[in-house]
């Protein structure tokens, strides 16, 4: 979803780690990418991300932890 929803033509989805850091160190991501990420995700899976909490960007921290946040809104 990360590839397709921000148009990665040099990263293929077998390349990201799960637990490697998706912004600034890792995959090298931005704020605008979260942007695309969250809305992504709003699209996809229905889920209500608040971008000014702290917490958010705990979660979008790396694939793992999209996961779970992903999870834990699907209950």
């Amino acid at each position: 979803m990360i590839v397709e929803a921000l148009s990665l033509e040099d990263v293929s989805p077998d390349e990201i780690s799960s637990d490697e850091p998706l912004f600034v160190e890792g995959l090298g991501l931005d704020s605008i990418d979260a942007l695309e990420i969250g809305v992504a995700l709003q699209k996809k899976y229905g889920l209500k991300v608040d971008a000014n909490s702290e917490e958010v960007k705990n979660k979008f921290y790396s694939v793992s932890t999209l996961c779970k946040l992903v999870e834990q809104q699907s209950i």
